[in-house]
């Protein structure tokens, strides 16, 4: 799936169908240069689940933990790992978290859940590029939901 995100509202719709669309589990991989957008979408899709309060970004903590309804939404951004075996000192534990957004996802490889889906966010003129695309079979029925949204 292709989108465009003309402006910041755009990103927040995507983020709320996002939301209204996830499976009960779901790990999202996050990838884009600096400045795409990564981090803007992650907080949009948070506070569609509710999270009020602060939604701090995870540079240089690596991991924030939200509580949403079912479980834990954990956002990482891995940007600052040096190798995959510095995520041992994060104390992940899969059994805990029922979402995944992790940013710069590639320098965690193989300590991490595989992706049921992934959005690849690029600068697009004054907006965003947004591609997504299905990791696994729930995240196929993911984009598949996604797609009968109005978004």
């Amino acid at each position: 799936m292709q989108l465009h995100l003309a402006t910041v509202e755009d990103t927040a719709r995507l983020g709320a169908a996002l939301a209204q669309t996830r499976p009960p589990l779901a790990a999202v991989h996050l990838h884009g240069d600096l400045g795409a957008g990564k981090s803007t979408l992650a907080r949009a899709l948070l506070r569609a689940l509710g999270v009020t309060g602060a939604i701090r970004s995870p540079t240089y903590t690596l991991v924030e933990r939200y509580p949403i309804a079912g479980g834990e939404a954990w956002h990482l951004d891995l940007y600052r790992l040096g190798d995959a075996s510095e995520l041992d000192f994060l104390g992940l534990d899969e059994a805990v978290a029922t979402l995944w957004l992790i940013e710069w996802a590639e320098k965690g490889r193989g300590g991490l859940p595989p992706p049921d889906l992934q959005i690849h966010l690029a600068i697009d003129g004054q907006g965003r590029s947004a591609r997504l695309l299905a990791g696994s079979e729930s995240g196929r029925a993911w984009l598949a939901q996604l797609a009968e949204s109005a978004i």
